[in-house]
């Protein structure tokens, strides 16, 4: 039976990745509904002419005459613009990925959350700004949430769902990014070139800040407590250098659990794409002899303070994640644009969340007024910093 698929953020590594699976597959398994990227119109249009999409959509409207004649004669829709994006993500679909950067993620998530169906969650921001709201639509509509990012994914393959009471621990691992090893006076010199230069994954520049930083740990901390039945003080983090472990599930009777593989993002996609069954994939197999051997360690609290803060904010409630993940996203863009030093990416997000506190954001709209005034006043102290330095 053929399943229908849409693919939010189509352009970017998961969303490829994502397309190379399904070019892979059977002929009549899938059929995709939905593309949908942010500028890049050849590249959508490429992917969409490769899976025959039946609409392609971008989010950046000056797009549109490119997108348009790049599709002329396949037969595919085009579109541009927020209401596209919207009504792009809400068609039917079986299976949908949310694999769009950032908070911008949030609307077309819910989106497609709302039309139930199984939504295959790359993008870990939206559990992160707004949690408990896409918890409830993802209830309420009936539908099917599943984790891609490697490490929750791993958790999800190594948890024991049926007995929730017997987990004693998650831990998450990490890779310790490109300063892993690298002192206080070095991280504070490093430029956009040096932190994107990730020593194990291939990722787009702001996941890839974000792994030098630690923030992306920081992140999944706070979506992992959203996900899975375990309180934030039995989350940990474990610096993991080879990155083959990738989840590991602590239980009452003392088994450790764990989920081990390549670091290729199409493990974990191609797991949530046939779940609850599994599918081939064309990965590397993991070669444990060839690796010869499995280091693990605690985080440095000093140099990377960016886990401190994710404890912080999910300790306050949904406001105060909504807050650090905005200012975070502000710091990173003002370092890439060379306007701010690394180390003063998590100074900015102390600084929001210090003036900001955790107001409640009950409703979608209110956690978007609230995202905006987390920008503002992250722009305001990066501005600052940056005067400063």
């Amino acid at each position: 039976m053929t399943r229908s698929i849409s693919i939010l953020g189509a352009t970017g590594s998961v969303g490829r990745s994502t397309i190379a699976l399904l070019e892979a597959a059977a002929e009549g398994e899938f059929a995709v509904e939905a593309l949908v990227a942010g500028r890049d119109a050849a590249g959508l249009a490429d992917a969409a002419r490769r899976t025959r999409a039946r609409i392609a959509v971008l989010a950046d409207p000056a797009g549109l005459p490119a997108l348009r004649e790049a599709l002329a004669g396949s037969g595919i829709e085009a579109a541009a613009g927020e209401a596209a994006v919207l009504e792009a993500a809400a068609r039917p679909a079986d299976w949908t990925m949310a694999a769009i950067v950032g908070a911008a993620g949030l609307g077309p998530t819910l989106a497609a959350l709302r039309r139930g169906g199984t939504l295959a969650l790359a993008n870990k921001e939206s559990l992160v700004c707004a949690g408990e709201i896409v918890l409830r639509e993802a209830r309420a509509a009936g539908a099917t949430l599943l984790p891609v990012d490697s490490e929750h994914n791993a958790i999800f393959q190594a948890l024991d769902a049926r007995d929730p009471a017997m987990v004693e621990r998650i831990i998450i691992t990490a890779s310790g990014g490109p300063f892993r090893t690298a002192s206080e006076a070095e991280m504070r010199a490093a430029t956009p070139e040096q932190a994107v230069r990730h020593p194990v994954w291939s990722m787009g520049a702001k996941i890839s800040i974000d792994s030098a930083t630690m923030f992306n740990k920081g992140l999944e901390l706070i979506e992992a407590a959203r996900l899975f039945p375990v309180p934030e003080e039995r989350l940990e983090v474990l610096v993991h250098p080879q990155s083959a472990v990738h989840g590991l599930v602590q239980y009452a009777d003392g088994s450790l659990l764990a989920q081990l593989g390549t670091p290729d993002m199409r493990t974990p996609i191609a797991h949530a794409l046939a779940w609850p069954r599994r599918m081939h994939a064309e990965v590397p197999r993991l070669d444990l002899a060839a690796l010869g051997r499995l280091d693990f360690s605690a985080p440095d609290p000093v140099r990377f303070p960016a886990l401190r803060l994710a404890r912080e904010a999910l300790r306050a409630g949904q406001g105060a994640t909504t807050i650090l993940n905005a200012a975070n996203e502000v710091a990173v863009e003002r370092f890439l644009a060379r306007r701010l030093g690394f180390l003063d990416i998590a100074r900015v997000v102390e600084g929001t969340m210090d003036r900001l506190g955790n107001p409640p954001v009950p409703s979608l709209d209110a956690v978007l007024r609230l995202d905006s005034e987390a920008r503002a006043e992250a722009g305001r102290i990066a501005g600052q910093i940056g005067l400063a330095a």
